[in-house]
């Protein structure tokens, strides 16, 4: 007799639905991805004839070629590993020395400062302020601008300060206060360390965000400063352009190269990213579950 609980579906078969459920969220969420990466080295009116549904069709590597061939790929490579580098120290650290502070409740107006810090998540300046601001204080041209105007991504906040609330015992941040430890060594000594898997949470997101971001860059920087996903954007825009400057069959060739490099720079930009994941993927699903808001 196979056990049941109730009148419900016996273990076996609930756990037999949620792996069938489980595998076809996963080829939802998996399989654009895949679509670009097989249409990245396919023909693209192949592509839009539906041509390369799961495989490649008239498999070609142009897109890549042309891609890798631009001066400017390797230098905005290094930009991107740079800003992303020190744009996610920062986060990490102002994030730690936001969250933990309103973790307390014993902070003198922890509420009214909570408050003012989820304001700036609805309210911001506008585009034209904000450039003011930066022009003003001799940020621009300067990669300190892709971090200083955001300050503390409040969102990341709240996420590391539940965490210190329902994760890092009172008890144990007393004991080494009583034992003559000081504030900043309890902070780093005892809560940094019993928090490395939030701080893997906090550190995807702002991997992720620094390396995607080209518009602040587009704004605040000059060209030779430029991040890879803005030197990608800039080889697409100007294959489209010659594209639309030719004429019969070299508009046809010339389209054709367009859509190769739009799809290898979508899989070339997005590499990097789904390269680091996997390292963290532990730690981030860990902190991301424990670090969200109970009850």
């Amino acid at each position: 007799m196979k056990s049941k609980t109730g009148t419900g579906l016996s273990d076996k078969a609930s756990d037999i639905i949620l792996v069938v459920l489980c595998t076809v969220i996963m080829l939802v969420i998996a399989y654009p991805l895949y679509y670009v990466i097989v249409a990245s080295v396919s023909d693209p009116y192949d592509v839009y004839a539906g041509k390369t549904f799961l495989l490649p069709s008239k498999f070609t590597l142009e897109g890549y070629s042309a891609v890798f061939a631009n001066s400017n790929l390797f230098n905005g490579f290094i930009n991107s590993v740079k800003y992303t580098i020190v744009g996610t120290l920062y986060s990490v650290v102002t994030v730690y020395i936001t969250a933990y502070p309103l973790s307390q409740k014993n902070l003198p107006g922890r509420k009214w400062i909570s408050i003012f810090f989820v304001i700036t998540m609805y309210f911001g300046g506008g585009l034209i302020p904000t450039y003011l601001v930066v022009r003003d204080t001799g940020l621009l041209n300067n990669m300190w601008a892709l971090f200083l105007p955001g300050g503390v991504g409040m969102g990341n906040v709240i996420i590391v300060r539940n965490f210190f609330e329902n994760n890092v015992p009172k008890e144990l941040t007393e004991a080494a206060e009583i034992d003559g430890a000081s504030k900043m060594t309890v902070f780093l000594r005892v809560v940094v360390p019993l928090s490395r898997s939030i701080m893997a949470v906090i550190v995807v997101f702002s991997m992720v965000a620094f390396w995607n971001d080209w518009f602040t860059a587009l704004i605040y920087l000059q060209k030779d400063q430029y991040p890879f996903p803005l030197v990608l954007r800039g080889i697409l825009i100007t294959t489209e352009a010659m594209s639309s400057m030719t004429d019969g069959m070299g508009y046809a060739e010339a389209n054709r190269m367009t859509e190769l490099v739009k799809f290898a720079s979508m899989i070339v930009a997005a590499a990097p990213m789904l390269a680091i994941y996997p390292f963290v993927q532990k730690y981030f699903e860990q902190g991301f579950m424990t670090g969200a808001v109970k009850g």
